[in-house]
């Protein structure tokens, strides 16, 4: 889930130096959308037309570039196709694709991730809106639909493996199989004499994972050594607006557990009901909560504080990942924390479920 983190958020950068080719797509049933075409590689979209119920796209882009139809800055359902010179003709309704051999293939192998990924979703949003008995009564069932959707999701890959030893389209899919293969038999994937290895997308891809990993490294490494130093302060809105500084209620006599949490992040609404267990059980003792939201809804935030029956502090300048508590504490992943002593010195980061229970058990006695 880590990879599969990292890669949702990767921007791909990069410049291909081939010869120029001229495309051309003709979009059919776009419902009056506008529709975009867009270089993964550079992430810059190259032409764009609204106002018809038939498109024609054109424009030119590097050889085999690798190019996706979209509806307007929509990146969850793309039209993959590399640039290989052969008209393409797309309908957005049945989601068919017309054009060379090797792109229909390709988008055969995405209407069916996609199609995974989408189910995927739908079933964790409709699962987070359950109330905590709903998800319990139904855990099993969901986390079999889910063990499902990875089955799935993990064989096709495997398939565009098996099936394009010698061509480039593997190339199209190097984020989802980055995703899913072993960590040598990724590392194979990249050092491959194959097409598809020295395509610049795979490569470019294969740079910004080396770049995210070094990361993420990185910030793991500043966690380890945040602990026995004290806090670093930083002010954040609250609730109702007003600014507070974590400095107001780190190192005043209690212990404080700083978590980082958003209200669309399933983790961290599953983990609440163990903090709020914690917070129920030794608040009286002497131990606080002060949330840092990763939201970017103010409505949203404050709907699941109220749902998920958090009494403590709230503070967030709704800016999503780009919030000072990201950068301040490096913060790469959700559910987080930080548990402070009562002179805001930071014992220990990340105690989850048990882990929580037994570290508060041990400050504060049974």
């Amino acid at each position: 889930m880590k990879k599969l983190a990292i890669l949702a958020a990767l921007t791909v950068l990069g410049a291909c130096t081939s010869n120029q080719v001229k495309f051309s797509v003709n979009v059919l049933n776009s419902d009056g959308a506008t529709m975009q075409v867009k270089d993964l590689l550079s992430g810059k979209i190259i032409t764009s037309l609204a106002g018809q119920n038939e498109l024609p796209l054109s424009g030119k882009a590097d050889l085999n570039a690798l190019l996706a139809v979209q509806k307007e800055d929509d990146n969850q359902q793309q039209f993959l196709f590399f640039n290989d010179g052969t008209p393409v003709s797309i309908d957005v309704t049945t989601k068919e694709l017309k054009g060379s051999e090797m792109n229909k293939k390709i988008n055969y192998y995405n209407s069916f991730l996609s199609t995974i990924m989408n189910r995927f979703r739908d079933d964790i949003k409709a699962f987070d809106a359950l109330t905590p008995e709903e998800q319990e009564a139904r855990m099993e069932e969901f986390e079999n639909r889910i063990d499902g959707y990875q089955g799935a999701y993990e064989d096709m890959v495997q398939t565009i493996l098996k099936e394009n030893p010698d061509n480039i389209i593997p190339a199209a899919f190097t984020p989802q199989i980055a995703q899913t293969l072993e960590e040598e038999e990724l590392e194979a994937f990249f050092a491959s004499d194959a097409p598809y290895a020295k395509h610049p997308y795979t490569q470019s891809v294969k740079q910004k994972m080396d770049e995210a990993e070094a990361k993420y490294a990185e910030a793991e490494k500043a966690k380890e050594e945040s602990i026995g130093k004290k806090f670093t302060d930083l002010e954040e809105p609250g609730t109702d607006g007003t600014p507070h500084k974590l400095s107001e209620y780190l190192g005043k006599g209690n212990w404080v557990l700083v978590d980082f949490w958003a209200s669309w992040c399933g983790p961290c609404r599953a983990e609440m009901p163990n903090v709020v267990a914690a917070y129920e059980k030794y608040h009286a003792k002497g131990f606080d909560i002060v949330g840092l939201s990763f939201d970017k809804d103010k409505d949203a935030w404050l709907k699941a504080i109220d749902e998920l029956k958090m009494p403590w502090t709230h503070l967030s300048d709704l800016k999503g990942w780009e919030t000072v508590a990201a950068s301040t504490y490096g913060i790469n992943a959700i559910p987080a924390s930080l548990l402070v002593d009562p002179e805001g010195v930071i014992v220990a980061r990340d105690l989850r479920g048990k882990a929580l229970g037994s570290k508060l058990a041990e400050i504060f006695g049974e």
